[in-house]
């Protein structure tokens, strides 16, 4: 058949739809099940078996094999590309899939937009610190309006793994380790990407990532297969991105792990049981890079083609990167080993997701050069990104009041190997980001103080290099120097940025031995000392704890992180992050979080303090906070009805300050095992000095469900305990009962 009698037919298929979904629903972008699959169904009539296949491949697109990716996507045997960046360069490649095919069916270009696109903002690890859902979404509306512009239709984020390792690096690109902030997180940041409408050019498909229990990684080690119980699966794993789904997330990525000995590209219970029957996942399914060709890789099975049937079976839709599927997927259809039916669902939800893109309509919509120009590091997204990265901030400790500072100081000393640095304060996946374009901690105290103020740096020791004892000695001599002529000090310690991430595994996690002889020294010196902290995990900070007057933790925080940590510094900014992970106080506590399930004797390390150096929830302001005892509106209610908790805070100190209220609940008496506590609500209030307010949580039985014997959600009657406050230590108490 003539291609182009087959491209109108594709197209009058489209408009005819079209047509008839405006007719059904004017206002809303939401169209019906059964009407959407009547359209992609039309053009699944008219596909080969080679075009469907193709349609499921998504490779990447690289310089050297630039002109192979094109001459595959001439043939209908690509669907998607990924690592194709740039306006002009995907207008071209999106032409010749439109033009130069039979069909003529447009490409998804994707891209790892994890924290921005141009312009960077903090780890997502930092992002969840807020605890500030509209700035979270902001955040990854902003990204979204970057990458589109450059011509990206879906992200590979947000990653929504809870994990309770800190030697892992990928906690970096998490929430932390609770599944109730994870959950908050993950859907506000599917909801950012995606906003309101998928069809418009500034927006992104969300891919929520990675389905499941990646977190769980053995001693931190990146892939490495930890054995995780289902109880577990369920209630850590999965509220995230049951989250996400019930938020519209339009694709889900599978993970490198594995659940019941089975991997999780081919476990059908993981991926069709659980994900598309009991968490009605109707979207896109992706598999990560090569994940068909890593079941061969450790052991499950004999070859390529039988690792492609299994994961097939299980329900993948598209495979990334691998070429098993395009390469494979006929011979096995054509054996009667895969259905045509089970290869046209895939096409299918690939299609929907095109649909869903508004790609049918209008394939370059997304490729403006003059918008490219216009968007990209624009101030408006720069202003944004720093607005996120300055509530990302945790204050850790104020000794004396000692922040904020006076922008009029005589000589502030900026000491420490991060102090001038610009690429690590991007950390991992910076996408597009450019370290010219980073504002370092050094220009950012600068930008600053006042033109009366001198300001002086010295890296101090070495980070992250093969160590020159030489060298390093020569770097503390002069570091103690250039600190004898300041009044103040602020140390600039911590990670490089390429040491959390994908592949980052560490086994220690301490602060290096450089770096504590370096603030040591300084400390001999008698003046004050502020740590700036640069990190993509909890790090063991005890060690420069004791030597350090206040300790700011500034994550990896982006293109704007010098400025936004001198906002903070010097009091343009009151500092109102909470910790979303729990900073061990020692190495050898290490799995150590705030939800801790209750056992029958707490036994402590005998040489190790039991509590963390900062447990989860915890972060200080510039001001004070006082919190009264809980009321409640009754001790008892019905399953059918609710209370509320009331809870008074007051600012008692003298700035103008914002705080996150944290609610969390114990369950007293329960069929299986559960945690002493669990957040369950927080608000965010701000408060001027010695105003106070009442801050109201609603308990119903939905905040008192738990994962029962038989893995479904339930509930009993009982007693619970209650507790509000500003950190998961410290609370007030109370508890109240369900009753029948």
């Amino acid at each position: 058949m003539n291609n182009k009698i087959v491209r109108f037919k594709v197209l009058f298929a489209i408009i005819c739809f079209n047509i008839f979904a405006c007719q059904q629903n004017t206002d809303k972008v939401n169209i019906a099940e059964e009407t959407l699959n009547q359209k992609v169904d039309s053009i699944i009539n008219l596909m080969t078996i080679e075009e469907k296949l193709g349609q499921l491949n998504l490779i990447p697109y690289y310089e050297d094999t630039k002109e192979a990716v094109l001459q595959k996507i001439k043939e209908g045997k690509v669907g998607a590309l990924l690592k194709s960046n740039g306006v002009k360069t995907n207008l071209k490649l999106q032409k010749a899939a439109i033009e130069e095919t039979r069909l003529g069916i447009p490409l998804i270009f994707q891209e790892d937009v994890i924290h921005g696109y141009k312009t960077i903002a903090p780890v997502p690890l930092g992002e969840a610190a807020s605890w500030d859902l509209e700035a979270i979404e902001k955040s990854s509306a902003t990204a979204a309006l970057e990458a589109s512009a450059a011509g990206i239709q879906l992200t590979y984020a947000p990653m929504v793994d809870i994990s309770r390792e800190p030697r892992w690096g990928r906690i970096m690109e998490g929430a932390g380790e609770d599944p109730y902030l994870g959950a908050q997180v993950a859907k506000a940041r599917v909801i950012g990407f995606q906003g309101n409408n998928m069809k418009s050019n500034s927006t992104l498909m969300a891919c929520v990532k990675h389905f499941a229990g990646y977190g769980d990684a053995l001693a931190g080690r990146d892939y490495y297969i930890n054995d995780f119980s289902e109880r577990k699966l369920r209630e850590l794993y999965l509220p995230p991105f049951q989250a996400a789904i019930d938020a519209g997330v339009g694709s889900v990525m599978t993970a490198y792990t594995a659940v019941n000995g089975i991997p999780a590209s081919s476990n059908k219970f993981l991926l069709t049981d659980l994900l598309r029957k009991e968490m009605k996942f109707k979207g896109m399914l992706i598999t990560d890079w090569t994940t068909i060709s890593n079941v061969v890789k450790i052991g499950v099975a004999e070859n390529d083609t039988i690792a492609t049937k299994m994961s097939i079976d299980a329900g993948i839709d598209v495979d990334m990167t691998s070429r098993k599927l395009v390469n494979t997927g006929k011979k096995l259809i054509e054996r009667g080993e895969i259905s045509i039916e089970r290869i046209n669902e895939s096409v299918r939800n690939v299609l929907k997701s095109k649909y869903l893109l508004g790609l049918f309509e209008n394939p370059y919509k997304y490729f403006d050069e003059k918008r490219e120009k216009e968007v990209l590091l624009s101030e408006k997204v720069i202003e944004d990104v720093r607005d996120v990265a300055r509530k990302s901030m945790v204050l850790l400790k104020n000794n004396n009041k000692l922040l904020p500072l006076k922008k009029d100081i005589k000589t502030i000393a900026v000491i420490g190997p991060l102090g001038n640095s610009k690429s690590d304060l991007m950390g991992q996946w910076y996408c597009k980001g450019d370290k010219n374009d980073v504002v370092s901690l050094v220009e950012g105290i600068q930008n600053k103080i006042s033109a009366s103020s001198k300001l002086v740096f010295a890296e101090g020791c070495l980070l992250g290099e093969k160590m020159d004892a030489i060298k390093n000695q020569k770097l503390l001599a002069q570091a103690i120097q250039t600190a004898i002529k300041a009044d103040i000090i602020v140390m600039a310690l911590g990670e490089r940025g390429w040491q959390s991430g994908e592949t980052r595994s560490m086994a220690d996690i301490n602060i290096t031995d450089e770096q504590i002889a370096l603030i040591n020294s300084i400390k001999k010196l008698k003046k004050p000392i502020v740590t700036v902290v640069f990190n993509g995990r909890p790090l063991i900070l005890t060690k420069i704890e004791k030597p350090s007057d206040a300790i700011l933790e500034a994550w990896l925080p982006g293109t704007t992180g010098g400025n936004a940590i001198a906002d903070v510094l010097f009091g343009d900014y009151n500092p109102s992050g909470k910790l979303p992970v729990t900073f061990p106080y020692h190495q050898g506590q290490i799995p150590i979080y705030y939800n801790y399930k209750r056992t029958q004797l707490k036994v402590k390390h005998l040489d190790v303090q039991d509590k963390p150096l900062y447990p989860f929830g915890y972060g200080l302001s510039y001001t004070d906070f006082k919190y009264s005892d809980i009321k409640l509106s009754d001790s008892t209610f019905t399953a059918k009805d609710s209370i509320l908790a009331t809870i008074t805070v007051k600012n008692t100190g003298n700035y103008k300050g914002k705080e996150v209220v944290q609610m969390y609940l114990g369950d007293e008496v329960c069929s299986v095992i559960r945690p002493e506590k669990e957040l369950k609500g927080f608000k965010i209030i701000e408060l001027d000095e010695e105003e106070s307010r009442d801050v109201s949580f609603t308990i119903s039985v939905k905040d008192l469900t738990f994962i029962d014997r038989n893995y479904k959600q339930s509930f009993e009657y009982g007693k619970f305990k209650l507790f509000i406050g500003t950190s998961s230590e410290d609370v007030k108490e109370t508890a109240f009962y369900l009753k029948e």
